[in-house]
């Protein structure tokens, strides 16, 4: 008799599915190439962090609902994202009280569990070498929720040693917030990009290629800023650096005497997304 294979929800958050698409799409191929069964609940809306960070917990109770409905009957529900990942964990069942609403409380309470991305792979299917392949210098920045809201701890960082190529460099100051804080970043604009320009300091003080987070959020905002300045870095997401493979290379045969059936290397759709 054939065993069943946990059903997987995708979260891939508002931002990533407005501006950052290639992450999610790295999340399937990633899961898919470790044989998890993974499925976008096209139903979905945003999880209602922004309304519970600004004070608005009312007006977050229809998105708590959706979100219950969205993701009924998943084993688990994987968010690229430590912010919305820990949104989900943490402020759905303040959201769900304050509303008065038993059922709603139940329903929280009862709900998939939700994992960021390094959690389930490490926690979860017990792998931190994905069979990944990126040979560049990288250097990782923990975002605040990942850090402290869910404590993923040195998970991320395991995954990125485990992968072939890939040199990591320490990042100066890596525990201090990029600044960006979602409606922080609206409200209190000055202090917010004081605080990106020193974790942009920071990040070109390694001579890193790649600033890689788990977050597209931080990867925005501090990614804008070592754009202004020219760095010539790149900021990418875990779940695309993970997502990455060798180049497959054609051998030639005796078959292929043709002098213009030469083999050659093909990169992997990743690869060729992450250019």
């Amino acid at each position: 008799m054939p065993i069943s294979r946990p059903r997987v929800g995708l979260m891939v958050t508002c931002l990533n599915d407005a501006l950052f698409p290639d992450t999610g799409k790295a999340v399937v191929s990633l899961l898919r190439r470790l044989g998890v069964d993974v499925e976008f609940p096209a139903a979905q809306t945003c999880c209602g962090q922004p309304m519970v960070n600004t004070g608005y917990l009312d007006e977050a109770v229809p998105l708590v609902r959706n979100h219950l409905d969205a993701f009924a009957g998943y084993d688990a529900i994987l968010a690229p994202s430590g912010s919305c990942a820990g949104s989900v964990r943490h402020q759905h069942g303040l959201v769900a009280r304050r509303s008065g609403d038993p059922g709603l409380v139940r329903g929280v309470e009862s709900a998939p569990p939700v994992y960021e991305l390094s959690e389930y792979l490490v926690d979860v299917l017990g792998v931190v070498d994905v069979g990944a392949y990126f040979p560049h210098r990288v250097t990782y920045h923990p975002t605040c929720h990942s850090l402290r809201m869910l404590g993923v701890g040195d998970r991320p960082t395991r995954l990125l040693r485990a992968v072939r190529g890939l040199t990591l460099l320490d990042l100066p100051g890596s525990g201090e917030c990029c600044g960006f804080g979602g409606t922080f970043a609206v409200k209190n604009s000055e202090t917010s990009i004081a605080m990106g320009n020193d974790k942009a300091r920071h990040v070109r003080s390694t001579g890193a290629e790649v600033l890689v987070a788990g977050d597209n959020s931080c990867l925005m905002h501090v990614g804008g800023l070592l754009s202004r300045q020219r760095s010539g870095m790149r900021v990418m997401h875990l779940a695309e650096v993970l997502a990455q493979t060798e180049p497959v290379v054609e051998r030639r045969t005796e078959r292929a005497a043709d002098p213009t059936s030469v083999g050659s290397a093909v990169p992997d759709a990743t690869t060729e997304a992450a250019r």
